[in-house]
């Protein structure tokens, strides 16, 4: 959960969002190191009136500014890929869940389970109790096992609406199914919303993701589907 004046990104909650905060700080750091140069290049040209004219013109310095930023780009082209194959790639999901957009609330159906499917509305801010967040929290909430290769499909039945949470995002298109995966390493409740601007009411489509021990999450999904 983010908390107040917050500047970075939220814990990464599977090992695909820790390799992307990762690459995020390989690149930043890239970028840093750029902009430095380039403003100490342009503070030197301000700042002093000598010029070493056969420098300009010399071979050398041409092959290595053209050089260089080809091997920039491939020292942040390599994890780039390697973590967009990882984000692709799904071997043996444990679980697979199907979720639906709506204006303006999400059903999810347990695709393992015969009859498991339930609709999250957001709780309104009267109804909350002490300690709840305000927008952010729902009725039903998505309960999952922990440490277990989760498939998320991710699809709309009326307009764009984006499936997002700090672990993953995946967007949800009328007509089309999308898939990804989430594995949590952790208990915990995760938070999300709608991150496309999908209506009137786009700010009241919150997620609750509710990772628990996989015995609980058996209790659960037996008290889903005898209740």
């Amino acid at each position: 959960m983010a908390y107040p004046f917050q500047l970075g990104f939220q814990d990464a909650t599977s090992p695909i969002m820790e390799e992307l905060l990762h690459f995020h700080d390989h690149t930043l750091m890239i970028v840093f190191l750029i902009s430095s140069l380039v403003l100490y290049i342009i503070s030197l040209m301000l700042t002093t009136k000598l010029t070493h004219t056969s420098t300009m013109d010399a071979q050398e310095v041409e092959t290595i500014w053209t050089i260089l930023p080809a091997i920039i780009l491939i020292l942040i082209a390599l994890p780039s890929l390697r973590i967009l194959y990882m984000m692709d790639e799904i071997n043996n999901p444990a679980l697979t869940v199907k979720t639906m957009g709506h204006q303006w609330y999400w059903s999810y159906e347990y695709t393992d389970y015969e009859d498991l499917t339930f609709d999250s509305y957001m709780i309104p801010t009267s109804d909350l109790k002490p300690g709840e967040m305000r927008l952010l929290e729902v009725d039903n909430r998505v309960v999952l096992p922990m440490e277990m290769t989760i498939r998320m499909l991710v699809s709309s039945e009326d307009v764009l609406h984006s499936w997002a949470v700090p672990s993953l995002k995946s967007g949800c298109y009328p007509g089309r199914l999308n898939q990804t995966t989430l594995m949590s390493t952790r208990p915990g409740l995760y938070y999300g919303q709608c991150s496309e601007i999908c209506g009137s009411n786009h700010s009241f489509m919150p997620i609750v993701l509710e990772l628990v021990p996989l015995k609980y999450f058996e209790k659960w999904s037996t008290s889903m589907l005898t209740g």
